[in-house]
């Protein structure tokens, strides 16, 4: 039998030590090429597809209305226009002095859309590259009394963008309005918040009642929404700040823990919803530390995190996902919260 001195056994640790790192290395190294030509292949696809837009702007022609030509603007867009109210209404409207302001400051800050509509065209070809049967959208801007609740309109076949809801976080319009919900009123957010809208219609009502249900429900929004605008920044996916979304990575195993040491998962508390998922000042853990810097809708960037596990670890397709429920994708998920 043969005796290694300490300095030989040393020595032939490590060598096999550095091979194996090497070995690592190297298949790491392989995997992110392949991956990334993978992904090269999929945006070169992507980039063929046709997309026909034109951004009608509903806004500018209701801005220079006339008793003569209200009727032609009524034919090309009677969905803008309640039957219940007279054409006097209209006009009145038209020359209101809040609304000749709303015009005014709409006018300065989107007087050119060509980047909206070089990133309106990008999202629409990855959203018809994953999902053939969506058609391209009649896009129609307009103005809404800072409508925030209905910054995106996409039904039947139309997509409405209300451009006063992006004037900007500090836009003297918005001072009665929460800072939480102010922060995504700007200009960056459009092609995100139309992204968003593609997902909530793709994947549906959320029917599963439970913390989980809600969780994955978000989690398969958000990763859609990643497929469709890949070169946009997960923060501004989120509707964070980028402090926001490197708060919720830094944390996600103590959200994570949270969450299971409180047993939440399968509760069907509705009050968990406005805690963990729902625009808010911050996410309520009702842990005075940690509330003062959380941001709200934590809840939905784990949700992503599983989903986004789920996807990498299983041979599924998209449309099997969006079907899939909550316990399974979880189950199947191997979700283990990042540390740092």
């Amino acid at each position: 039998m043969a005796f290694y001195s300490n300095k030989r056994y040393l020595n032939i640790y490590n060598n096999l030590h550095m091979k194996r790192f090497i070995l690592v290395m190297f298949t790491g190294v392989f995997l992110l090429l392949f991956s990334c030509s993978r992904e090269s292949q999929i945006e070169k696809e992507i980039a063929k597809i046709p997309v026909e837009i034109k951004i009608e702007r509903f806004d500018q022609l209701f801005a220079k209305v006339t008793p003569e030509n209200l009727g032609d603007l009524k034919k090309e867009f009677p969905f803008l226009f309640s039957a219940k109210y007279a054409d006097s209404t209209w006009i009145k409207r038209s020359k209101d002095t809040i609304q000749l302001e709303v015009n005014k400051e709409v006018e300065k800050e989107f007087l050119d859309l060509t980047k909206e509509k070089d990133e309106l065209y990008s999202l629409l070809q990855h959203v018809k590259f994953y999902f053939p049967e969506i058609k391209d959208p009649r896009v129609i801007t307009i103005t809404s009394d800072v409508d925030y609740h209905n910054k995106i309109v996409l039904s039947k076949g139309l997509l409405i963008i209300s451009l006063d809801t992006y004037l900007g976080k500090d836009h003297h319009f918005y001072e009665g309005i929460q800072k939480y919900l102010r922060q995504s009123f700007q200009r960056e957010h459009i092609a995100p918040d139309i992204a968003s809208m593609y997902a909530k219609n793709i994947v549906g009502p959320i029917r599963d009642r439970t913390f989980l249900g809600n969780l994955v429900a978000f989690g398969k929004e958000l990763y859609l929404e990643n497929l469709f605008l890949p070169k946009h920044g997960d923060a501004l996916k989120m509707g964070y700040t980028e402090e926001q979304y490197e708060w919720a990575q830094a944390n996600e195993e103590q959200i994570w823990r949270y969450f299971i040491d409180k047993q939440l998962l399968y509760s069907t508390n509705s009050e968990l919803m406005p805690r963990f998922l729902y625009p808010a000042p911050f996410s309520k853990f009702y842990l005075e530390e940690i509330d003062k810097e959380a941001p709200d809708r934590v809840g939905q960037f784990i949700g992503w995190r599983i989903v986004s596990s789920y996807m990498k670890n299983n041979d599924v397709s998209l449309q099997q996902m969006i079907l899939a429920d909550a316990e399974t994708i979880f189950n199947r998920s191997k979700y283990k919260p990042k540390r740092e």
